[in-house]
């Protein structure tokens, strides 16, 4: 009988979309599955990424045994390059995922001596107390992993992000009789993806994806230029192939895209026959009828190759009437404005542009509420807890698995940072540990103070007012007239009354306290306050007030 608790930590990815990471803990031994990035929303100004906060991991580094990677999609691996120089700890992934970690490693400049450990479906890792194996789940990017680990306290079965395809058009399906194997013999836990639990029915086959894009290619008399996620690579070969059928050549643009195609080459998940790739020098030499033009921007994002030639940007290819563009990807939350921009400018170019609500050219790498509950009933876990997702998510997961029979008092609906406990009978919410966002600002990574925020917002909204002072030490009073410079305030700021009446309002309240010992705080603090609350009266804007005194 084992003596102590499994304690599982979700560090991030619980109660939001991206900066997955889980740490797994049983006596002195501890393991880390993912590490994922998050991007910003829109009220983070000058945010370029969030990640997960390690903090508690870095208390406990003589325990670390390893970073177990279940893909290599940036929302399971891209706090690596800030994670690892922290945590000098052995990575295990699989070929692709490997080669994907290294590329950003690259890209970001870390020079990290952490060793790469090749895994495989079927392949063992023995880390102290944990005995992590590897089984093969279908997803949107090839050789994705779901985790069966072995602890004393039990088994626990780690779903990565995954969907039942049992017709993919590159690797595996999702491993379900060694799951069915599992469940007979006993499971402690399950964490199972919670990404698309709102969905009723299945997932489609990406082999319908094949379908469209052959009827689009079939009926278009010019070029046709498709654009999808990088690293969705079944969908570049389902392009490749349609694009050979129909006697197209296909010209890849976008560095994500240029990246990707030849990792994926070399790994034995893309094949392209000979003569089918175009070169950018081929290009406008064929005829439009001819070629497939394969690009980055399914996401709108402003420098992306897609969104270049909706512009009229792109140096290599200008939309003109006849070319057909298809989407072939879903807007990511947030992204929604970003896409339907680009839309309007690839159809004001006069291209014919076909996305998911006009047909069948996409489909996504998650399980719908049918392929969770197909393999809850197939692990038969004896405590559950859904990960990866917001709370709704999170929540509608739990209530499908209770629906299944799970009793309630052994689902789990937890938030990051939260401390749950397993024994072989119970389990229990022992606490919490520091999980706040941790920010990658530039070349700045650690926590952002709410009012640094706070000021950027109002900053964006209202702008920026400099008021320049000279003022005598002894007598405490000013010499000459303040200087007012403004920056994103109001156009007619620096020319009329208004000005005028701001520096008389700055000269009140500095001549105001001429009679105490001049400190530089209350006249900076005198002029903030009376210039904010007589431009809010005057203009109904807050701009951010800057005092620079000048001592004589």
């Amino acid at each position: 009988m084992p003596t102590q608790k499994l304690k599982v930590i979700p560090l991030g990815g619980l109660g939001e979309i991206g900066k997955n990471m889980l740490a797994l803990e049983y006596g002195d031994d501890i393991i880390a599955i993912d590490a994922g990035l998050m991007f910003p929303s829109e009220e983070m100004l000058g945010v370029d990424l969030l990640i997960p906060d390690i903090s508690y991991l870095l208390q406990r580094q003589q325990n670390l045994r390893g970073i177990i990677i279940t893909h290599g999609h940036e929302d399971h691996i891209g706090a690596l390059p800030y994670v690892l120089p922290q945590l000098a700890l052995p990575v295990y992934a699989t070929k692709l995922t490997g080669k994907l970690i290294l590329a950003e490693l690259k890209q970001r400049g870390v020079k990290s001596k952490t060793k790469m450990n090749v895994v495989h479906a079927g392949s063992r890792v023995t880390l102290g107390n944990f005995t992590i194996e590897f089984f093969p789940v279908c997803h949107s990017i090839p050789d994705s992993m779901g985790l069966i680990i072995h602890t004393p306290a039990g088994i626990v079965v780690h779903s990565g992000d995954f969907k039942l395809d049992y017709t993919p058009v590159v690797s595996e399906p999702t491993d379900l009789s060694r799951l069915a194997w599992l469940g007979r013999k006993g499971v402690l836990l399950l964490l199972s993806d919670s990404t698309y639990v709102e969905l009723p029915g299945y997932t489609p086959s990406e082999r319908v994806v094949s379908e469209a894009l052959d009827h689009i290619m079939m009926g278009a008399s010019g070029r046709v230029i498709i654009t999808t996620f990088a690293s969705l690579i079944a969908r570049i070969q389902q392009v490749i192939d349609v694009a050979a059928k129909h006697n197209r050549r296909v010209f890849i643009t976008g560095r994500s895209m240029e990246e990707i195609v030849p990792l994926a080459m070399e790994t034995g998940y893309l094949t392209i026959p000979s003569g089918v790739r175009c070169r950018s020098d081929e290009l406008e030499h064929l005829p439009h009828n001819r070629v497939v033009i394969l690009t980055t921007g399914s996401q709108g994002e402003p420098t992306s190759a897609l969104v270049r030639m909706a512009g009229g940007r792109h140096g290599q290819v200008q939309i003109v009437p006849g070319d057909t563009v298809v989407i072939s990807a879903t807007p990511i939350p947030g992204n929604e404005a970003l896409v339907g921009k680009t839309v309007d400018g690839l159809f004001r170019q006069g291209a014919n542009v076909i996305y998911e609500k006009l047909s069948q050219v996409h489909v996504h790498g998650h399980g719908s509420q049918e392929e969770l509950k197909l393999l809850i009933s197939l692990v038969k876990p004896k405590f559950f807890v859904p990960v990866h997702g917001e709370y709704r998510h999170l929540s509608l997961h739990a209530k499908l698995a209770q629906n299944l029979g799970m009793p309630g008092d052994n689902t789990f609906v937890l938030e990051d940072g939260d401390v749950l406990e397993l024994g072989q009978e119970d389990g229990n919410v022992v606490g919490k540990v520091p999980t706040g966002n941790v920010y990658v600002n530039g070349l700045v990574t650690g926590e952002i103070d709410s009012v640094l925020l706070r000021d950027r917002k109002l900053l964006s909204r209202d702008g920026i007012v400099i008021v320049s002072l000279v003022v005598d030490t002894q007598k405490g009073g000013l010499i000459g007239r303040p200087r007012i410079m403004a920056r994103g305030f109001i156009d007619t700021f620096g020319s009329g009354a208004l000005m005028e009446k701001s520096q008389e309002v700055v000269m009140a309240a500095v001549n105001h306290k001429r009679k105490h010992l001049f400190e530089r705080s209350n006249i900076e603090a005198e002029v903030r306050n009376s210039l904010i609350k007589f431009l809010y009266e005057r203009t109904h804007r807050r701009p951010i007030i800057v005092p620079v005194i000048v001592e004589v």
